[in-house]
């Protein structure tokens, strides 16, 4: 048996021997009629083998064979036939290869989304992600105000009126834990719909709530849905070309920011009228809301996830698509015998996270996120703290300062996060992941500690200087984080180990309030602080640098930065 490759390992095709002629005498005697039989029967056959062959236009697939062609005797001698039969074996041959080698193009994801390019695709899925961000500050920043108005028309115990707050952090924590691996197993766009769902439906019903412990159960699947919100951040970043993703991946912090802006002014227009917290907590869903919408007609699978799992087709339609999209001609970009080359299967558990091929990794992501949650949410306590006393000294006092709130205090540190975004997207492709990390968390835990020992400074506008350039280290350095977080996983783990950051996150913000307000000075909070962003930055320089890498060489970060041009951000190209 002869054996040719067609272009991919292991997919031969196999032709079967042409038999010699092993008619006998008795049989060479036979009659002119049944040698023309023969003949029309050989030309039959033959032409039924021309017309497969023109059917598959080349013979690449294993699954196509030559069929079995029996030569009888026909005119000339055996050894004249034989040659003939070799020659044209040797003539179907070069046809096969020259063929596979013409119309059969291996490509990675990578390569194929760099074809693609930047345009109204990628905006949209930005939007939908941008808008789980916003949703993400919001349920999280509204707890600020819930917690103090209920604590009012409830009668709340201080210890009921933080279990406001933690049990949206503790369902965050059990939803990162469940969805993010549900996310590698059953696909990134399913886990998006379904995050979707829970803040939007949970959070409509809580504006409901009649009691408090149905206000705490609603409140806990909407933390429930807040935990896979890494998910659609995780989607964005693997729709991104190389030469691009940093930037992109940087705008989307925009949306926190949009976020952490919206719920004071959305409380001010209810609360701050005269109106009912009810309309308030509804009005904060809006944001995810929209995002489901959006999600469900403009974002789809990852084609990274759909190859990792053997779903090539649906993976290259999903390309097609979004390269039509971007008003390129999917013909030119992927002609027709483009294949995309296979990724890792994506079957992880949370224990894989700690193989040793993911171990030390792991620590120091969790390192990062656990500090800069600490660092974040600490952050913005410290600076209520400091101006509570700043305005008892230089404000008068006031008999409802308990339930009347500083609406545009608020509103103004908040805008220190557009500094903070603004300033990560300028430096992240750069100077690199890394080295902005690093820089970001040293700068907040000196600025912060300085907030705490110049808090009873009489220069009050030094300050509020140092309160807010405190909080934009503070969004520079959690924003990276989260690039970071989603560039340098695999795969195979991505959103597994994204979504078990974002955990221990969950778990530092949880524990944020009882470090920073359990009563200890401030000075002595400062301190605290500065220690943590030390072992956050030195956890941050363990990381790989992911500047210019391609999400298909994560397992060692071997490949070469890009050397394409830095596109600008999606917003500039819309």
């Amino acid at each position: 048996m002869t054996a040719i490759e067609d272009g991919t390992a292991g997919d031969a095709i196999s032709y079967e021997a042409i038999p010699k002629n092993d008619i006998t005498t008795t049989q060479s005697m036979t009659t002119t009629t049944n040698s023309e039989a023969n003949k029309q029967k050989l030309g039959e056959r033959m032409a039924l083998f021309s017309n497969k062959v023109r059917k598959h236009g080349s013979l690449s697939s294993s699954s196509v064979r030559f069929p079995r062609i029996e030569m009888k005797d026909l005119d000339g001698s055996d050894e004249g036939k034989q040659e003939q039969q070799e020659q044209k074996k040797e003539s179907y041959q070069k046809d096969e290869q020259s063929s596979s080698v013409s119309h059969k193009e291996i490509i990675s994801v990578d390569e194929a989304i760099e074809k693609i390019g930047t345009g109204p695709f990628q905006f949209m899925v930005l939007i939908a992600a941008g808008l789980c961000f916003s949703a993400d500050s919001m349920e999280i920043m509204l707890l600020s105000f819930l917690s103090i108005i209920l604590r009012e028309q409830w009668d709340l115990s201080s210890t009921e009126t933080a279990s406001i707050t933690a049990c949206v952090f503790a369902g965050a924590l059990v939803g990162t834990l469940v969805l993010g691996p549900l996310g590698d197993r059953i696909g990134r766009r399913p886990v998006l719909l379904i995050s979707c769902f829970f803040i939007s439906f949970f959070g409509i019903t809580t504006a409901f709530s009649q009691s408090f412990v149905v206000l705490l159960i609603n409140r806990f699947w909407v933390g429930f849905g807040v935990g896979g919100l890494t998910v659609p951040f995780d989607i964005l970043a693997e729709l991104l070309p190389t030469s691009a993703r940093g930037k992109n991946l940087a705008e989307i912090e925009f949306f926190w920011t949009a976020g952490s802006m919206a719920v004071p002014l959305a409380a001010y227009m209810t609360i701050g009228s005269g109106g009912s917290w009810q309309v308030f907590v509804l009005l904060c869903t809006i944001p995810c809301l929209a995002s489901a919408l959006i999600s469900l007609f403009y974002v789809p699978e990852s084609p990274r996830w759909l190859i990792s799992c053997g779903r090539d087709e649906e993976a290259m339609e999903v390309l097609k698509a979004a390269a039509k999209m971007n008003g390129k001609d999917p013909g030119v970009l992927f002609p027709k015998g483009t294949i995309l080359e296979d990724e890792t299967e994506e079957r992880s558990r949370f224990f894989d996270l700690f193989k040793p091929k993911w171990r030390n990794l792991t620590l120091n992501l969790w390192g990062v996120w656990a500090g800069f949650a600490i660092g974040y949410y600490g952050t913005v306590i410290v600076v209520t703290q400091v101006f509570d006393e700043v305005s008892d000294k230089q404000l008068p006092d006031t008999a409802e300062d308990h339930v009347n709130f500083d609406y545009s205090a608020i509103f103004v540190s908040s805008c220190s996060e557009i500094v903070g975004t603004v300033l990560m997207i300028f430096l992240v492709d750069r100077i690199g992941r890394v080295p902005l990390q690093i820089l970001s968390f040293v700068m907040g835990g000196i600025c912060l500690i300085a907030l705490c020992f110049f808090a009873s400074s009489e220069n009050r506008s030094l300050v509020v200087f140092i309160a807010f350039v405190a909080r934009v280290f503070e969004m520079a350095g959690s924003s990276t984080a989260f690039i970071a977080a989603a560039e340098v996983l695999s795969t195979e783990i991505r959103t597994t180990g994204h979504s078990a950051a974002n955990a221990v996150a969950r778990v530092g913000g949880f524990i944020s309030p009882y470090l920073v307000g359990g009563g200890l000075s401030l000075r002595a909070v400062g301190l605290i602080m500065l220690l943590i962003h030390a072992l956050t930055a030195i956890c941050a320089s363990r990381l790989p640098e992911t500047k210019g890498v391609s999400l298909d060489h994560r397992d060692g970060v071997d490949s070469e930065p890009s050397t394409a041009d830095e596109s600008g951000g999606l917003m500039e190209i819309m």
